[in-house]
């Protein structure tokens, strides 16, 4: 049974999935490796991305004073109004004050807050803020660049649309200078 969804949760959906194959009469479903997947899509609900954050910072580097980025970070995530997938990349800039943290807690951020229900522009800002309260950067920026299933393959059916979402904060907000070698970077 699923350790991360609440037994109603659980219960609901095996009961769904038991009358969607009796409909169906498509034998063979696997209630439990669907649970596992439900458990896996959902599973960022059992972290607290701060603490990802907050248990890695460390002090910039005394001659240090450049922005640091990340690209091309993959997620998936499941569309709140449809349970549908959507997946992309997430490019996050920041410009440290005092504080930097291990590279590796960025992605792990991202994959927290992917891993719940969401809407994109929700994911850009949950993201950004998370990063902006722990490390207090002169500026940050994050991009996600997104393809939807609830756009490809139901109501406007376009397969090729891509969803482009920003958060920007500090510097990367009011230098147009800042923005654009951000935008640069991410992008190279």
């Amino acid at each position: 049974m699923s350790s991360g969804l609440n037994v109603k949760a659980t219960n609901a959906m095996r009961e769904f999935i038991i009358e969607l194959e009796t409909y169906t009469r498509c034998h063979g479903l696997d209630t439990d490796r669907i649970m596992q997947m439900w458990d896996e899509m959902l599973g960022g609900y059992q972290s607290v991305p701060m603490h990802i954050l907050l248990d890695a910072l460390l002090d910039k580097p005394l001659l240090y004073d450049e922005m640091v980025v990340i690209k091309d970070i993959s997620f998936t995530s499941l569309c709140r109004h449809h349970l549908l997938p959507f997946w992309g990349v997430c490019h996050v800039g920041y410009l440290p004050d005092k504080y930097i943290v291990g590279l590796s807690k960025i992605p792990r951020v991202i994959e927290a807050y992917a891993r719940r229900l969401q809407l994109q522009e929700s994911l850009t800002a949950e993201i950004g803020n998370a990063i902006t309260n722990a490390l207090q950067p002169l500026g940050l920026g994050v991009i996600i660049k997104a393809k939807h299933m609830c756009m490809m393959a139901r109501g406007v059916e376009r397969r090729e649309a891509e969803v482009v979402t920003s958060f920007l904060v500090g510097s990367f907000r009011d230098s147009l200078e800042l923005r654009a070698e951000f935008m640069r970077l991410w992008k190279s």
